[in-house]
């Protein structure tokens, strides 16, 4: 079963700063941080007006406050986003503009290493919480891929307090045989970076071993393929009970490695990968954690709207665990 102490206690000991743009105006971040400051797994910065967040809780003003429209790194602020956006047509007018966002904002001040990373998504879709991300700090190589990954875990009759992330699920609608092995590898990353078990990724399809034809079978076999890590097992394409229950495997792919054992399930696109795992949250009765973004400079995690604040507090700390140590 997954580990949350030992999560919490490997990001209280990387003592990072991490940032909140929703703080002003969601009583589930402010709950949060008010546990990730009495339990030190990070030291949270709050995005909003000072005044209201400390009338509406007097805890808050042991907390760094940060207003877009009063702080004094207001215009540096705007001058890192048009820097960052000048290629795309955008004047220093807009960038002021964008600067007073709180997205915006936070986003660029992990970019500029006053915060480490950030957590949001709380209160807006993804696209809204994700997007300054990829605008503004951008994917860790050039014309490189950013993806997701939910990470489900919990003791039900299925899983048994085995762990799985499923990929993508919250950002690449439609990826190609080559984006979904480079999601495939971030997501191993992902799983390393988590401490779970060795990994076995399972590209998954709608047929096991060529039981169907068709160009979106091709798709998955080709990625399937194209992979390739050391130590790491995979197969495709499977179909889920395939990849996830070993007397399927027996039975519709017996000489697979991964014996319908998958901790790692790649779908080939975000309809299936976001349906299936909100199905397994909603109906399964497992924690899902995520999206949690993969690919990024810096790391930036978005939550579900539907989250809770203990799912806020368990992606501030993978976001921590996120961080790159300095050369």
């Amino acid at each position: 079963m997954f580990n949350i102490k030992k999560l919490y206690a490997k990001a209280r000991a990387k003592g990072k700063t991490i940032v909140f743009p929703e703080a002003g105006f969601s009583d589930r971040i402010i709950s949060a941080v008010k546990i990730l400051a009495k339990k030190k797994i990070c030291t949270p910065i709050l995005i909003g007006d000072e005044s209201s967040l400390v009338i509406r809780d007097k805890s808050l003003v042991n907390f760094t406050i940060m207003n877009p429209k009063t702080s004094p790194l207001k215009n540096k602020v705007a001058k890192h986003i048009l820097s960052k956006r000048k290629d795309a047509g955008l004047t220093l007018a807009e960038a002021e503009n964008l600067a007073l966002d709180p997205y915006y904002f936070a986003t660029a001040i992990v970019d500029m290493d006053i915060a480490d990373g950030m957590v949001c998504g709380a209160e807006t879709s993804t696209a809204n919480s994700i997007r300054p991300a990829l605008q503004i700090i951008k994917a860790n190589k050039k014309g490189g891929l950013v993806s997701s990954s939910v990470l489900l875990f919990g003791r039900n009759n299925f899983l048994k307090g085995k762990e799985l992330l499923l990929s993508d699920c919250g950002l690449v609608i439609n990826p190609t045989s080559e984006q979904l092995a480079v999601i495939a590898d971030q997501t191993v990353e992902t799983a390393k970076m988590l401490d779970l078990d060795a990994p076995k990724v399972a590209f998954l399809s709608f047929s096991t071993k060529g039981s169907a034809k068709g160009e979106l079978v091709e798709k998955v076999q080709k990625a399937a393929k194209l992979f390739s890590k050391p130590g790491v097992i995979s197969d495709g394409e499977l179909q889920i009970d395939a990849a996830l229950k070993p007397e399927v495997a027996s039975l519709k792919t017996p000489n697979s490695q991964i014996k319908g054992d998958a901790n790692i399930l790649i779908f080939p696109d975000l309809n299936s990968g976001n349906i299936t795992y909100k199905s397994m949250q909603s109906l399964g009765g497992l924690n899902a954690v995520g999206p949690i973004m993969q690919g990024l400079k810096k790391p930036v995690n978005d939550v579900s709207r539907g989250c809770t604040v203990e799912d806020i507090v368990t992606t501030t700390a993978i976001t921590v665990l996120q961080v790159k140590e300095k050369k």
